[in-house]
């Protein structure tokens, strides 16, 4: 099949797809510092540089495009009508790469969480699917829990109704 577009459209086209900075990338990040979590970007000395870096809770997230990691969602089923054979064997070996960078963390002693695109697109669903991955976290540090209200180190997170933590905790049970 040929391309609608021409070559030169098409490099345009794919050169304003970007890898750092995404929308979806910015929700998730909105969405933790709103729920009190801070953070770093794209670490250069992890393998694969991950989107985000909680260093306290040692977790690395990865926020995925559907299309581009191929998730099992509408978003992520679609397959390219030219050459095909090209975008199938891309699309493999960036789930392979993904793989790779993930257990490179997990065997550094880092948890791995990935995020992916359509996960994004509900603001609400998306704080709740943090608050409970995140409390999955704080569930493995049993040296680090901080469940004492009165503890200055406490992590201050509040949704929309000024809740604390501790009513997101009983809400992602």
């Amino acid at each position: 099949m040929v391309d609608v577009h021409s070559a030169e459209q098409r490099s345009r086209n794919m050169a304003a797809i970007r890898s750092k900075n995404t929308s979806p990338e910015i929700r998730v990040r909105s969405a933790l510092h709103a729920l009190g979590f801070r953070f770093r970007l794209h670490k250069k000395g992890l393998p694969g540089k991950p989107d985000i870096v909680l260093q306290k809770h040692r977790t690395a997230i990865f926020v995925h495009g559907c299309f581009w990691h191929s998730h099992e969602c509408r978003y992520g089923a679609v397959t390219p009508a030219t050459r095909p054979q090209f975008w199938a064997d891309k699309r493999y070996d960036t789930i392979l790469r993904d793989e790779r960078k993930s257990q490179a963390l997990r065997d550094l002693g880092w948890r791995v969480i990935t995020v992916w695109e359509c996960e994004t697109k509900n603001p609400e669903a998306l704080r709740l699917m943090l608050v409970q991955k995140m409390n999955e976290v704080e569930k493995l540090e049993p040296a680090q829990k901080r469940r004492a209200t009165n503890d200055p180190k406490r992590i201050k997170a509040t949704d929309a109704t000024g809740r604390g933590h501790q009513a997101l905790d009983e809400e992602a049970r």
